[in-house]
């Protein structure tokens, strides 16, 4: 049952990862997380930085989709700033938004790699579906008190995770 939480990749930051590395391994499609991957929860807008490296991944050839819980409300900014598709209200871990994506822009599941900052929805959703899954860590320790709950239940299985040596915070990996 933890292995739905186990990361395939591990990186410090969404600036740290290898996207020519998934490019050459067939990865066609990144899906973002938004909260606490690409800005803090507070943050309504993308900065230059994120806009920046949505324009290098989309040069690259990629096809990038921000996936979120959140409400279409809250994902439109980044939605029309950085010119991607989105999937708002996704119910994350569950698998519904995600086959649909499969099924819209016509992707297997070895072409998709999943980037988010949480265990609970990002990863373990990723998982479920055997689509890559990158963890990053959180970008601000300011989080709504949902979120901070979120947090501590996800500390407890990082702690089993480490328990087992099947992941350490702040030991990443390719």
């Amino acid at each position: 049952m933890l292995d739905q939480f186990v990361p395939d990749k591990y990186f410090k930051s969404i600036y740290d990862i290898n996207y020519e590395s998934l490019k050459k391994s067939g990865i066609k499609c990144l899906i973002f997380g938004l909260t606490n991957t690409l800005v803090p929860e507070s943050i309504t807008e993308p900065n230059k930085k994120v806009k920046d490296l949505f324009d290098d991944l989309k040069d690259m050839g990629f096809r990038v989709i921000l996936m979120s819980n959140a409400s279409k409300k809250a994902i439109q900014p980044f939605k029309e700033s950085l010119c991607v598709d989105s999937s708002y209200m996704s119910f994350k871990p569950f698998k519904g938004k995600y086959k649909k994506i499969l099924r819209l822009y016509d992707l297997k599941d070895n072409e998709v790699a999943c980037i988010g900052s949480g265990l609970l929805f990002d990863i373990c959703g990723a998982n479920r579906m055997d689509l890559t899954s990158i963890l990053v860590n959180p970008i601000s320790a300011d989080e709504y008190t949902i979120t901070k709950l979120n947090r501590k239940i996800e500390n407890m299985v990082v702690k089993k995770l480490t328990e087992k040596d099947l992941l350490k915070k702040g030991r990443y990996y390719e």
